[in-house]
């Protein structure tokens, strides 16, 4: 089911969309805003990738040039965690490997036995602390779930490698479902949430082969991802390969459209209409094919929201990703 306007459908609805695994096309069109909305004449070079030149592809993959107010959004961020932080009080942070990065940060709520919400912060692949959203914890901790942020490295301390990067976030999942009852929470209502590259790290955990480890088929049961990469072809063609190290083996195997026999989660995924066109596409194209495969999806479509923005939700539980993910898991604010 395909939501064209500002708000979200009921939970009734989102429910029923999950269990049909259905998808409805979009009644309007991508509205996909430069900044400034009108570039500069220049010469448009050969297609790249679909009808993009180099720079084109480039700019559908650098934020900065869709959304104006990236720098005013990393401030109010930045104060609303601080705040969050306040009422919370600090995370427990917990080890899930061997190195000093591999920690979660553990916020936990006052319910007994109580669900799991696993968040995979984005930054490009190349930034970003599991410290810096406490915020989206808030909205969680509050609904009566505990929130586990993880922690993982980036591209540029992996040498372009992307591939350590999601073992990372597939082991915090493994340690959250093994180590649950130690912070009060419940191994069966374990779910995912992502924005961003870390929507992408959110579909390369959910292509994960479960049962190979011993572990239930269906530890995650349900993930919301907003304005993610499914598919790498198109992104390896970007300026993004400065700093991935791209190769066949990676844009296969962490592609989580290629892999549709792997997915087990039912997924609402959302993207603003005024992110950039590949950001859109993405979303738009990993939804109709989950839904072409029979899997339960639900594609928000949100009106008038660029990419930070969207992000932004999350910490809102009235915002389009905060009321999808907490009506995802059935909870409430009220």
């Amino acid at each position: 089911m395909t939501e064209d306007h500002p708000d979200h459908p009921t939970r009734r609805a989102l429910i029923a969309s999950a269990a049909a695994g259905g998808l409805a096309i979009s009644a309007g069109p991508a509205a996909a805003q430069r900044c400034p909305e009108t570039p500069p004449p220049r010469v448009k070079g050969p297609p790249v990738w679909l009808d993009l030149d180099q720079q084109e592809l480039d700019d559908a993959y650098d934020q900065s040039v869709y959304a104006f107010n990236m720098r005013n959004i990393s401030e109010r961020i930045a104060v609303r965690t601080k705040t969050a932080l306040e009422v919370l009080g600090p995370p427990e942070r917990v080890a899930y490997g061997p190195t000093e990065i591999e920690k979660v940060d553990i916020y936990r709520t006052k319910r007994a036995n109580a669900p799991i919400m696993i968040f995979i912060h984005g930054g490009a692949w190349r930034g970003g602390r599991s410290a810096n959203f406490a915020l989206y914890a808030e909205v969680f901790v509050k609904a009566g779930a505990h929130c586990v942020i993880v922690d993982y490295n980036n591209a540029l301390e992996t040498n372009g490698d992307l591939f350590p990067m999601v073992d990372q976030c597939r082991r915090a999942v493994v340690w959250v479902y093994r180590n649950a009852a130690s912070f009060g929470g419940n191994p069966g209502e374990i779910y995912l949430s992502g924005r961003s590259s870390g929507a992408h790290m959110g579909g390369c955990v959910l292509i994960t082969e479960w049962e190979k480890q011993g572990l239930p088929r269906d530890i995650l049961k349900g993930a919301a991802l907003s304005s993610g990469m499914y598919d790498l072809k198109a992104v390896r063609l970007s300026k993004r390969s400065n700093y991935v190290k791209f190769t066949d083996e990676m844009e296969d195997a962490l592609s989580a459209q290629r892999h549709l026999d792997k997915i087990h989660t039912p997924l609402v995924l959302a993207h603003g209409t005024l992110e950039t066109p590949e950001f859109q596409r993405q979303t738009r194209e990993f939804a109709a094919a989950l839904a072409a495969a029979g899997k339960p999806v639900q594609l928000i479509v949100a009106k008038g929201y660029n990419h930070p923005e969207m992000g932004e939700t999350f910490g809102n539980p009235y915002g389009i990703m905060g009321r999808a993910a907490l009506q995802m898991m059935k909870l409430t604010t009220a």
